[in-house]
Formats: structure tokens, sequence, C-alpha cells
């Protein structure tokens, strides 16, 4: 477990406030039930082939029509057959994609969760005051095209790798790290859920925890390791990322933070002006509140 000292006090402050802002997340026991069955086996990364130490599916039931009726959480939804799986592939935005990409903005933009973080990030000059500025600048971070290879066409953004996934040359699985991907995905049987991975101090987790570190197999590929937060609204994963993202310039960002009775690391990978990789590493839950 990382010692106390390591955790950023200023983020977790932050972060809870979103947290208890984020009025559109999905409440485990009454929105979704999730099934974590048994744990899962070591995987080499690449290797095709995992140990199956669940038998049901993860997720037991979504409550579909709360989630399609709240705006973020449709327009994000609509966001995720925009993209091609492999990289190397060129992507191509359409005028249509453009116009659900900033359906989007507008809808997560309208939430106090990211006003919250508008405001934090303008006092700290990491964005401007101007509401159509801070949208630029997200579209920057988040959905401008890049390439993972080089050489290649640009085949990849921040919003594809983290809340879409995508392959490497379909051998393995990059990103990936949203819940309702997974859902969406798991319920078209194209992901096939293996177990939970365990972490210190802590053999198993429990069904209403909201962050998790699973392992499963997607379209013929297997994640060995594979961490998200359960629950949350896209908002919420949005601010959080780019917050990290924004305050440090440095390739990889890891920051400890505390969030409700979580404690995690938010791992953030830099490609540029853009965002390569985010994700949340369960590091300890059970614990006392810090705020």
């Amino acid at each position: 477990m990382a010692a106390r000292s390591n955790i950023n006090h200023e983020l977790s402050k932050l972060f809870n406030q979103l947290w208890d802002a984020d009025v559109n997340r999905m409440n485990p026991g009454k929105d979704y039930r999730i099934s974590l069955q048994g744990k899962a086996g070591y995987v080499p990364a690449g290797s095709k082939q995992a140990r199956d130490s669940a038998h049901c599916p993860l997720f037991q039931y979504v409550d579909e029509d709360k989630l399609k009726s709240r705006k973020t959480f449709a327009a994000f939804i609509s966001l995720l057959d925009n993209y091609e799986m492999s990289t190397g592939v060129a992507e191509v935005v359409t005028a249509e994609e453009l116009a659900e990409i900033n359906r989007f903005l507008d809808a997560i933009l309208e939430t106090n969760v990211m006003k919250i973080t508008h405001e934090y990030l303008v006092k700290k000059n990491m964005a401007k005051p101007n509401q159509r500025d801070f949208k630029s600048q997200l579209y920057t971070i988040w959905f401008q095209l890049y390439s993972r290879e080089p050489g290649k066409g640009n085949d990849s953004c921040g919003f594809e790798h983290v809340f879409v996934g995508e392959s490497k040359r379909g051998q393995e699985i990059m990103g990936l790290h949203n819940w309702v991907q997974f859902y969406l995905q798991e319920k078209r049987n194209n992901i096939d859920y293996k177990g939970f991975v365990a972490r210190q101090h802590k053999n198993r987790p429990d069904e209403d925890d909201q962050v998790l570190n699973l392992q499963f197999s997607w379209k013929e590929m297997v994640k060995p390791v594979g961490s998200s937060f359960i629950g949350v609204s896209p908002e919420f994963e949005f601010a959080v990322y780019t917050i990290v993202f924004l305050k440090s310039q440095e390739k990889i960002t890891k920051e400890v933070v505390r969030v409700e009775e979580y404690e995690l690391q938010i791992i953030v990978n830099r490609h540029g002006r853009h965002i390569g990789t985010a994700y949340p590493v369960l590091l300890s839950s059970n614990n006392p509140d810090l705020y």
C-alpha cells in the first residue's frame, strides 16, 4: 500500500468534491449489479489464453433506461462505435462523428463536475476562463487524432484508447478502461470476463467497489490486468484524467489520491499535447474518509 505521505491531498480533496458532484453516477446494487466470481490467474502480456475463473458475465444487470436517459451517458454511448479498433489503420472522422463529439463535450460541460474542474484549472492557469476555449482544449487533449506507429497515418486518440479500447496489430489489447464500454461489449459477447485481479492487503474486492482491477479477453485477445472505475459518469473520468494530465509535463504522471474509501494511483501517459492513456490503479479500499 502506498505510504500515507504519498497522498496528494490537494487532488484528493478536489476529486472527492467531484465525486460528490457526480449526480449522474450509477449506484451499485441499485442501478447495476456485478458478479466478481473467482480470482484471475497470472497471464503474461501478449498471451491469447487465460484460465476462466468467472463462468458468468461481470455485469449481471444494468438499468439501461436510466443509463440512456442521462444526457452525458447517452452522448458518450453514441461515440463508442466511431473508431477503428486496430492501430496502424488510419482513423477518419466524419462530419456526423464530429457533431457527436461536440454534442458530448457540450453535455459534459453543463455538469457541475466539469464546472468545478474548469474553475480549478482556471485558478491554476491551466485553462482559459472562456468556455469555448476550454471545450477546444478538451477536444485537443482527448479527440485530436495522432499516430501511435511512426510513419503511419493518424490512427488513435486519447478518447479511443481510454474509453473505447484498441488493439496493437490485433495481438494485444490496449486501453479499454471504461465500465460502460465493458458492459456493452460483454453484452455483445465480445468480452469474456475472466475474474478479478487481487491486490495487496485484500484478497477479494466487494461487489459494490467502484474501482476494480480485472482480467478479460476481448475479441480473442487477453488483457492480463485492466483497471477501471465502475458506475461513475464519463464526465467524472474526463475531469480526473484531464486535471492530472494538465498538472504535469512529464511523459508519465502518477498521483496517489484518496477518493471516498479508495486509495488510488491515477496514471496518465502523455502523447505530446494529447492523452496517450489514463487509468486508475486500486491500491486499497475500506480506508477511512480523509475529507
